[in-house]
């Protein structure tokens, strides 16, 4: 994925001889992502500028009883992920990094002096390492064409409009997406996320990812993770590829010294994980309890609250 072709690409780029195996055949194929980045990702890979299909500036978050908008500090864009990772992938390659794809790891790779684990919410790297398991959601998308009736009243819904709609559930909530060429629809709640919800309005899909939550960093001298490997994602999203990105920042600059970057990226995740769990419990509560308490309008931080 993303993070872990940023991590080699800039590895190569510090004169590192980088090796990345990837299970699947193609990059990019069967991207389940939404695609949906806050303009930081420019920070990281400006190339991507070339992707931007839709920008977003606030969200209209649905409960019960109110409405809220949500303005964002900075502005998202709506990518394809497989695009992404396809441009990701093109830098690292063009930098020297050797990429083998089609190769399922089934052990710890030998004769190599650092080994970082990027491989996804199911991280062989993890459990080989005997790290507990991060708690799962379950994020379920699919598309429409150019225009669907919104969930709340009936009109219609253009596919560029520059904000997105959220239906908050007790454990998770429903989006719908204006993607520049079509409207994205999904939702996300733990692993029975059928129990409670409304079905009728899930649609049939062919897309559906496990989201971890929970960071893991192991204490080990040669061998580390990073992304939703790390269960590195945001907790009221569950999007893991900004903070994956600040997480590889953080590694490049303590490199190789895995145990220092342990050290630092625990330092900088833990407060915005807890302060972030903390201020979606209120919300959460407000808006399905005493949803006169919340504002009609607030303003975030786009990729840590506050």
């Amino acid at each position: 994925g993303v993070n872990g072709l940023y991590l080699a690409w800039k590895l190569s780029e510090k004169n590192h001889q980088v090796t990345v195996f990837e299970r699947k055949k193609q990059i990019g194929e069967n991207a389940v992502c939404s695609g949906l980045f806050s303009q930081r990702i420019l920070d990281f890979i400006p190339q991507s500028q070339n992707l931007i299909k839709n920008r977003i500036n606030h969200v209209l978050i649905h409960f019960p009883k109110k409405t809220i908008r949500v303005d964002f500090s900075k502005e998202f864009f709506v990518m394809d992920h497989g695009q992404l990772d396809r441009l990701v992938s093109s830098l690292a390659q063009k930098s020297g990094v050797k990429l083998i794809l089609g190769q399922t790891i089934n052990k710890i790779p030998d004769g190599f002096d650092r080994i970082i684990g990027c491989d996804g919410a199911n991280s062989f790297i993890r459990r080989s390492l005997g790290l507990k398991e991060p708690k799962y959601k379950l994020g379920f998308l699919s598309y429409t064409g150019g225009v669907r009736p919104p969930l709340t009243n009936g009109g219609q819904t253009p596919v560029n409009l520059d904000f997105v709609e959220v239906w908050p559930a007790k454990t998770g909530f429903f989006w719908r997406i204006p993607r520049g060429e079509n409207i994205e629809e999904g939702a996300i709640k733990s692993l029975n996320f059928l129990k409670g919800l409304p079905k009728k309005e899930i649609k049939k899909g062919e897309q559906a990812k496990v989201i971890p939550q929970g960071l893991i960093i192991p204490n080990h001298s040669s061998v580390t993770l990073c992304g939703d490997a790390a269960g590195l994602t945001k907790p009221w999203s569950g999007g893991g590829v900004i903070w994956g990105l600040f997480a590889a920042d953080i590694l490049l600059k303590t490199f190789p010294n895995f145990k220092k970057y342990r050290k630092s990226v625990r330092r900088f995740f833990i407060p915005k994980i807890i302060i972030s769990k903390l201020g979606m419990k209120l919300v959460y509560f407000a808006g399905f309890k005493t949803p006169w308490l919340l504002p009609k309008k607030a303003g975030i931080e786009s990729d840590f609250l506050l």
